[in-house]
């Protein structure tokens, strides 16, 4: 009587040893060109960064004056193993283009076909022109601005945001002060005198870190959101209880009425929602400060407009306004050990699985910033705002 064996005889003699394949690793080279967009005073690698990745075996070409307006010399990139370029168009030749701003058309002609360009994207600013560069190009393209991690989260988005937040209110408390010609207002909670009081729009992270750092500073703070769940997220996230509210307008009237300090932080889809209207600005304090963060997207705040570095505010109402929409270009080192920090080990793993196709395929963080994989669209959203057809990226990359 036999016995069965649910092995075949081959299975049953002696196999040779599989030895794993190691993964060859890849030498990234790197290009930081200098920012030429008005404003923009950020860069992408910090002199720390690029000594890790020379470290590593990679190189990395830097524009001259790349680093300059974050206070980053050229000799600090250079003692960190980078070549600094004295031409234009050298960090554009790199295999691998990082820059903070979206290249310009003029630059688009300096990278070379095959490139990969990572950058925001920007998407209310661009053309249709911009895609169509891009795709004669065939450049693979990563906007930071969509790249979205594994706990759901936009983490380039999620640390400017906080910085934003942040810089809001230390903004305001600037813009209090007597030499400022403010009201001569301390922000902030002095014995015997009443703290100041801060209406802030918008129970996401720029309202949380706006809420965290008025409170840090003594202020009366009331947060307005029409997300109940964002709300009491706020209020666990708080370590004093705080008077939070929908947007209801007999109540935001009311707040403004009393308000030192009006920040606007709630995005929308497209627009960001008319929180306060005019009628509602006329009636708040003589030297009140309006910060408009979301003017970006519009703005909160029905007097709003756009305003920029070198002029910031204007009055309306009464009310000091200041409506620029990169703030966090304002604090250029910090905003830029942001970026970095967050850019670093991406471009180590990208190393580290033998190149940027195969990260992409293992990692689902690029495949979501990805808007272009060889000249071809891969973005729904970009795709419906300019009419252009599009591909889905999981099936170019099967």
């Amino acid at each position: 009587m036999s016995s069965f064996s649910p092995f075949s005889k081959e299975e049953l003699l002696p196999q040779e040893e599989m030895l794993e394949i190691k993964r060859q690793k890849g030498e990234l080279f790197i290009g930081l060109p200098k920012e030429t967009y008005l404003g923009e005073k950020r860069v992408c690698l910090t002199p720390d960064a690029v000594s890790a990745l020379c470290a590593h075996g990679h190189r990395v070409v830097i524009e001259t004056g790349a680093g300059d307006h974050a206070n980053y010399a050229d000799k600090e990139y250079s003692e960190a193993g980078a070549k600094i370029s004295y031409d234009i168009e050298e960090a554009f030749k790199c295999n691998i283009v990082l820059k903070v701003a979206p290249p310009t058309e003029k630059e688009i002609e300096y990278i070379n076909p095959q490139t990969i360009l990572i950058s925001s994207l920007q998407l209310k600013t661009q053309n249709k022109k911009y895609f169509e560069c891009l795709a004669k190009k065939r450049i693979t393209a990563v906007a930071f601005d969509y790249i979205k991690d594994d706990h759901n989260t936009y983490p380039i988005v999620k640390s400017l945001s906080e910085i934003a937040g942040t810089a809001s209110v230390l903004i305001a408390a600037e813009l209090m002060s007597g030499i400022n010609k403010g009201n001569g207002l301390l922000l902030g909670n002095i014995g015997g005198v009443p703290p100041s009081s801060v209406v802030i729009f918008g129970a996401g992270t720029v309202g949380e870190y706006a809420a965290k750092t008025a409170i840090g500073l003594g202020a009366r703070v009331k947060v307005f959101d029409n997300s109940i769940s964002k709300l009491r997220k706020l209020q666990d996230s708080l370590s004093a209880p705080i008077y939070t509210s929908t947007l209801q307008p007999k109540s935001v009237a009311k707040a403004l009425m009393r308000a030192d300090v009006a920040i606007g932080a709630i995005r929308g889809k497209n627009r960001s929602p008319i929180c306060a209207t005019e009628e509602m600005i006329e009636t708040m304090k003589e030297g009140a400060v309006i910060i408009d963060v979301s003017i970006d997207r519009g703005g909160c705040f029905e007097t709003s407009n756009v305003t920029t570095h070198k002029t910031p505010t204007f009055i309306k109402h009464g009310v000091v306004h200041y409506c620029v929409p990169n703030i966090p270009a304002r604090y250029a080192r910090t905003a830029s050990l942001s970026i970095s920090n967050i850019f670093t080990p991406y471009l180590l793993d990208i190393a580290e699985e033998g190149g940027f196709e195969n990260a992409a395929r293992f990692d689902k963080s690029l495949r979501n910033g990805m808007y272009f994989y060889h000249g071809i669209l891969t973005n729904k959203t970009v795709a419906d705002w300019f009419n252009l057809p599009f591909r889905d990226i999981n099936l170019l990359m099967l």
